[in-house]
């Protein structure tokens, strides 16, 4: 039996609950609208002041998007390459941990010194921070592919684009797509904090500038923008997963 409807309804629910507990928590406790602004005051903040909310969404959308399919594109370019020649990949696999585990915080100013402020850095950090599990797990999906069948192909003088594209990707996508929703949240993340260190817009920036005059609406506000622009692009790679992922093949 087909339970999707009850989990949606059970997400919609909670979501509710949290609105709902959020709201009865400023009203009850008479907190302080500069600590924490009550829902209606939150939403009011889209309608109120100077923020030029659609510009700084569109921007901070750019970033994330598109560090997120760079990291997508290149993710799956060096997990291909790895399947190809194993010492490729012990040579470099340790070398991606080690920059991984640089702190993108630290890397950022680095970004902003060589690419200056903009969208592209933000998309750069955006990028590194959401590549590594695809390698991760695409270089996995494709690992568990037969080697008997790549041996066949190889014997029927297949080419290597055809050995990827008739049979390695088919059988790695399950595990491309776990890759991919892990990048998701992460490469949110990582446009943010491009922001934050250096940027003239976007949503990040724009939180940064009210921080200042303490209009916390504003900032509640941002936030959950920017947490419906993660939203969106992880139902963007769900729906992608249920058209091309059986659904007894998904990685869960």
């Amino acid at each position: 039996m087909n339970d999707t409807p009850r989990r949606y309804t059970l997400a919609i629910l909670a979501h509710v609950l949290l609105i709902a507990a959020w709201y009865l928590f400023v009203e009850i406790g008479k907190v302080p609208k500069f600590v924490m602004p009550s829902p209606q005051a939150t939403l009011g903040a889209l309608f109120t002041g100077n923020y030029r909310w659609v510009d700084n969404i569109l921007v901070t959308a750019v970033e994330i998007y598109g560090g997120y399919a760079l990291a997508v594109v290149v993710g799956v370019a060096i997990a291909l390459s790895f399947s190809w020649s194993r010492v490729w990949e012990n040579a470099m696999m340790p070398l991606l941990v080690s920059l991984n585990m640089i702190p993108k915080v630290a890397l950022g100013p680095l970004i902003i010194v060589w690419f200056s402020y903009g969208m592209f850095p933000n998309m750069l950090i955006a990028f590194s921070i959401g590549v590594f599990p695809i390698v991760l797990t695409t270089a996995r999906g494709l690992r568990e592919v037969e080697p008997e069948l790549l041996d066949l192909v190889r014997t029927l003088r297949g080419s290597n684009w055809q050995i990827f594209t008739k049979i390695q990707l088919p059988g790695a996508l399950p595990y491309i797509f776990s890759g991919m929703k892990v990048a998701a949240v992460l490469a949110v993340a990582g446009a943010i904090v491009g922001e934050f260190l250096g940027s003239e817009k976007g949503l990040g920036y724009l939180m940064l500038q009210v921080q200042v005059t303490l209009d916390t609406a504003a900032m509640f506000m941002a936030v959950i923008l920017i947490t419906l622009l993660g939203v969106l692009l992880y139902g963007l790679v769900l729906v992608l997963e249920r058209l091309m992922v059986v659904q007894d093949a998904r990685v869960n």
